[in-house]
């Protein structure tokens, strides 16, 4: 083998920018809004808030298509702004959460699993406190301290307990503030851990018995502070929350979206930035994506756009696993070109169906039979397809 005959070296991936997130906080992603959004309501604002209670539905469920005007120029932002919805879902919901947090009650968000509740829950707190940082994920290891504070144990042990030692917990950092406190997952912490919160949600204060005599014994919340915490229907029992910690919230229930054509859209959106964000530009046709809306739609209600009954599967077909599968038949297409996308379709679905019970297998074969079987036979070239690829479904 000669010198030009050996193979040259691999090619080196690029480099990620420096600084480059795969992700942007709502506060981050959507600066200029926010910032056009104070200075074009100037109404009142209940303490701590840093948006109007209008302005902060406008923000989350967008202007409607309308350009907003603001009533006077300012220095780096536009005259005039369309805000976009971030939230498919009952206006009158984001109403009735934004009431909640203007009189400081707790806000529990419910639904099941993939209904953009932790969404919901960051952009609420992005508009009304600045930032979407301050969260605790309940998981069955969350302590006590995650609700309360915990202490920096080299401080500790070189002066004994002092301000300087003591590590706020998000709650008590946004109760110091006077800002919004998210809470993810609550009914995944174990029941003692959940009661931290009766007290804090009630007196709106914390002790520091380890400081007693001095003026940082006892910390009281600003004005502002409030908790969103979110629950999913699928976990119900898994830790119970007390009656006590209930009466503290006010309870909304997130809705699947209703509208198939919002749906749809939502999907394709987040789909296409899901794909750019790896590095590449989204190819799946629109009728693609219209069969995979409808499969997950079908198979979520228990019945077909028809009117045809459909056993439904015991996973929850949601729509954020929806986006999952379309960014992925969009990677595909991107990087592993040379196929029908379509052809794809049945083993991701089948891989979303599968995950938590090995019957779930055959109610996908069943609505094959059934719907996908029947559109074929009407004549539907993209439902003959799909048919066809039945045998993929092993």
């Amino acid at each position: 083998m000669t010198m030009t005959d050996q193979p040259g070296p691999a090619p080196v991936a690029p480099a990620a920018a420096p600084g480059a997130r795969q992700t942007l906080p709502a506060e981050e992603r959507y600066a200029e809004e926010l910032a056009f959004l104070a200075a074009q309501d100037t109404g009142p604002r209940p303490p701590g808030w840093a948006l109007t209670p209008r302005a902060v539905v406008t923000f989350v469920c967008g202007s409607g298509g309308a350009e907003l005007a603001l009533p006077r120029r300012r220095s780096g932002l536009p005259a005039r702004l369309v805000i976009a919805p971030k939230f498919v879902g009952e206006r009158a919901l984001v109403e009735r959460c934004v009431v909640t947090l203007a009189g400081e009650r707790g806000l529990l968000l419910t639904g099941e699993p993939g209904t953009a509740k932790s969404m919901l829950s960051e952009l609420l707190s992005a508009a009304v406190s600045g930032t979407s940082a301050l969260t605790v994920q309940g998981t069955a290891g969350t302590t006590e301290d995650a609700f309360r504070y915990g202490w920096n144990y080299a401080l500790l042990l070189a002066q004994g307990p002092s301000p300087q030692a003591l590590v706020d917990s998000p709650v008590l950092a946004a109760m110091r503030t006077g800002r919004v406190v998210r809470v993810e997952e609550i009914t995944r912490c174990l029941p003692e851990v959940q009661d931290a919160l009766v007290s804090l949600l009630s007196d709106r204060r914390v002790s520091v018995p380890e400081l007693t005599g001095t003026e940082d014994a006892q910390v009281c919340a600003a004005p502002g502070f409030t908790v969103i915490a979110t629950a999913n229907l699928r976990d119900r029992g898994v830790s119970e929350m007390s009656a006590a910690l209930k009466r503290r919230f006010n309870f909304e229930t997130v809705q699947p979206i209703a509208d198939a054509g919002a749906e749809a859209s939502l999907i394709r959106r987040q789909a296409v930035a899901a794909v750019e964000r790896a590095g590449a530009a989204f190819g799946v046709d629109d009728a693609v994506l219209d069969a995979l809306v409808t499969v997950f739609r079908d198979l979520r209600s228990g019945r077909s756009a028809e009117g045809w009954d459909v056993e439904r599967p015991g996973t929850v077909m949601s729509t954020a696993e929806a986006v999952q599968v379309a960014a992925s038949l969009g990677v595909a297409a991107a990087y592993l070109p040379g196929g029908d996308v379509l052809d794809l379709l049945p083993g991701h679905l089948l891989g979303v169906v599968r995950k938590d019970d090995p019957a779930d297998h055959g109610r996908l074969l069943g609505y094959w039979d059934g719907p996908v079987r029947r559109r074929a036979e009407d004549g539907s070239a993209m439902w003959r397809r799909l048919w066809d690829l039945r045998g993929s479904l092993r």
